[in-house]
């Protein structure tokens, strides 16, 4: 216990977290502080409640689109508290109620030990004698205390197809202007926040944001862990900036739900980082915590490279004389999964007919068993491409199914880009894909699946819900725990996330996934900024960036490509069949360094030495520190004579030995570091050309941070 425990405070966490909460009678239950492990006096209260409810007889305390101290938030009273461990994970468990309504509402707080993150859902039960209409639940809400606004930058996200994983980061106050709150004695009204809609969640906003004191170090980080609809948002208050963190609400996502007289609803979960050191520090608790709440796999351990038949190759319309020579090629440079990608199901203009998976006989006229058994002779695992949630309006399955095995709305199939969607809360609907999946993996042998989702239906469907927002809550919930059950009945297959590249890029599907594919961008000079930031959303083991060399690249062009690959999962794409000799060896070296690499990334926090990607900067950097050694992978996209310098603050002091992976075969990047001030400078080779390397760097004294 710290030293300002009492009866007016609970403090709880491990070596790595300190969270104090404030339950003083008469004020809001509130986080007073949460420190990566240090405690001491708290900064101040806060009247920013740690829940907040929104019911339609209820309302907020004062108007405003905010979720900020809306009346049950406010008057929700602390019954007590319960601490436990389950392994690993510290457990708190903080019990709440509201006189008037009868609610009882259960905060349940999870951190893994050493790790300075902690993970938030809510439970409210209607133990009142009426029905109470929700229109929001918050998973967090906090005051970032002791920061003065003006001190304070807003890490944020938006990605869109093809331009995924676009970060920022701004002064608060570009957000949030300077309206004299305390002249006028009342909390702001306005907010910045991120909002999600329908079933792409990160097709817009992404579901990860931060907060960051510039002068003092301390930020936080946090994430939405949810494949369907959600919001975060943050502003002003007098006693400075709040955070909260929802899944859906009645005012983004049409979400209402009727709690009955001893019914329960659970929020989706969420998760802060919380550190001492900046951007940096908190995005290397995230990764620990992104670690520690994925499913064990043995995909985990191995991180197998990936060769797809896709991107810029094959592009969905494979046939078994177009993969013999790939899949020869493929396994000659070392990939150890070959995943026939779209259109082995489909003849002609398959877009609106799929649904039955079953394999083309045109495009495989002895069978796709035939490809399949030689990507295995080859030493491969087979792979298919599948997006099991939609069945095409022409597909033999769409009359075959009931209508109530869709998503509805007013009784009406709901109709996107030719396609019907599943609603997995049907038993039909289940059933339909369990049978597919277990017939591919053991009837063909299947052993990955990349699973595409190139649809969105809108806010959800309102049959058997309370509303379309409930409805598809309750399907996104059914979606995941069907794949809890694919990977229960085949716990060594290897399954990947994927929607029209990145656009279902979150916790809910990744702690359960073993990789994502970042992006569908086809332009190799386009997709280094996608891969760069990408460590900000996803674990850098999971990060599965295309690399698509092609016989008419240039070397370095190639080098380039491949470059992208490297500090993620390597994902192989390209007509490695039409490659001359000297062009594969470079993507065979590629290969060789990933493989003696790939462990070490998997245990790696990532670094921006140049700061958070810009989609157009001509000089673009991403870097992994695992132990003594840094990997660094430096792009340069043409435009400028100029070198640039890579900020690498926990080497200043250190003696460092600084080698080029990758490639060998060209020129190295010019260097020079400043061991005083951990600052490398690098200059391109020929800036009249693009090119990339990767650098490894390792300390060699005992000096460095």
């Amino acid at each position: 216990m710290s030293a300002f425990d009492d009866e007016t405070s609970i403090t709880w966490g491990h070596s790595a977290l300190s969270l104090v909460v404030d339950v003083t009678p008469g004020r809001p239950v509130s986080v007073r502080t949460m420190t990566p492990g240090r405690t001491g006096p708290p900064p101040g209260r806060t009247a920013q409640p740690l829940v907040e409810i929104l019911t339609a007889g209820t309302g907020r305390d004062a108007i405003s689109q905010r979720f900020s101290e809306t009346t049950i938030g406010r008057r929700l009273e602390f019954v007590g508290s319960e601490r436990s461990r389950d392994g690993r994970w510290h457990l708190l468990r903080i019990e709440l109620r509201d006189g008037p309504t009868g609610l009882r509402v259960e905060v349940m707080l999870r951190s893994t030990d050493g790790v300075s993150a902690v993970r938030s859902q809510v439970r409210v039960t209607n133990h009142g004698d009426r029905p109470l209409l929700l229109l929001g639940v918050s998973s967090f809400s906090a005051g970032f205390l002791g920061h003065p606004v003006d001190r304070l930058d807003l890490v944020r996200g938006s990605s869109e197809w093809i331009g995924e994983g676009r970060w920022s980061r701004r002064p608060f106050r570009e957000s949030a202007v300077d309206l004299n709150l305390p002249f006028h004695g009342q909390n702001g009204r306005g907010r910045f926040a991120a909002i999600s809609t329908g079933t792409w969640s990160t097709g817009r906003d992404l579901p990860t944001g931060g907060l960051i004191d510039r002068e003092g170090g301390d930020a936080w980080l946090w994430q939405v862990e949810h494949n369907g609809a959600w919001r975060w948002e943050t502003g002003e208050r007098l006693d400075g900036a709040y955070v909260a963190l929802l899944g859906p609400t009645d005012l983004d996502h049409q979400w209402q739900h009727d709690l009955e007289p001893g019914g329960s609803f659970t929020t989706v979960p969420v998760s802060v980082a919380v550190s001492g050191d900046g951007l940096h520090g908190a995005a290397a608790a995230l990764t620990a915590h992104r670690r520690a709440i994925v499913r064990p796999h043995p995909d985990r351990d191995a991180l197998p490279i990936v060769f797809n038949d896709y991107m810029n190759t094959l592009m969905g319309d494979p046939t078994t004389a177009k993969l013999l020579p790939l899949i020869d090629a493929a396994a000659g440079v070392g990939a150890e999964v070959f995943c026939i990608d779209a259109g082995w199901y489909g003849d002609g203009a398959w877009w609106d007919s799929v649904g039955a998976w079953e394999p083309s006989q045109a495009r495989f006229p002895r069978g796709i068993e035939e490809v399949l058994a030689h990507i295995r002779r080859r030493g491969m695992v087979p792979g298919l491409w599948l997006e099991p949630e939609v069945i095409g309006v022409r597909s033999p399955i769409a009359d075959k199914l009931p209508d109530e095995a869709f998503l509805q709305r007013g009784g009406v199939r709901v109709v996107e880009h030719g396609r019907y969607h599943l609603d997995l809360r049907h038993p039909r609907a289940v059933a339909h894909l369990d049978e597919t999946i277990n017939r591919l993996v053991e009837q063909l042998g299947v052993g990955y699946f990349k699973l595409d989702y190139n649809i969105d239906p809108g806010v959800g469907t309102d049959r058997d819900a309370d509303s379309a927002g409930a409805g598809l809550l309750a399907h996104n919930r059914a979606h995941l725990a069907w794949l809890d059950g694919v990977l229960d009945r085949h716990p060594g297959l290897i399954l990947e996330n994927c929607a029209s590249g990145a656009m279902r890029m979150d916790y809910a599907m990744l702690s359960r996934m073993q990789l994502q594919s970042t992006s569908d961008q086809q332009d190799f000079l386009r997709y280094p900024p996608i891969a760069a930031a990408a460590p900000m959303s996803l674990l850098p083991e999971q990060s599965g960036n295309w690399a698509y060399p092609q016989p008419d690249m240039s070397d370095e062009q190639i080098a380039f490509t491949l470059c992208t690959g490297l500090l993620g999962r390597l994902y192989l794409s390209g007509r490695l069949d039409r490659m001359t000799d000297r062009q594969l060896d470079s993507v065979r070296d590629a290969v060789t360094v990933h493989r003696d690499i790939r462990a070490d990334l998997a245990a790696s926090t990532p670094l921006w030495p140049l700061g958070l990607p810009g989609w157009s900067d001509p000089w673009l950097s991403l870097a992994l520190r695992s132990g003594d050694t840094t990997y660094v992978t430096v792009w340069y996209r043409g435009g400028t004579a100029d070198g640039t310098v890579l900020s690498l603050p926990h080497l200043a002091g250190a003696d460092v030995e600084i080698d080029t992976l990758f490639p060998r075969r060209l020129p190295a990047f010019g260097h020079h570091f400043e061991s005083k001030t951990g600052r490398l400078s690098i200059s391109a080779p020929d800036t009249e050309t693009v090119a990339a390397r990767l650098l490894r760097i390792r300390s060699t004294s005992k000096n460095a941070l």
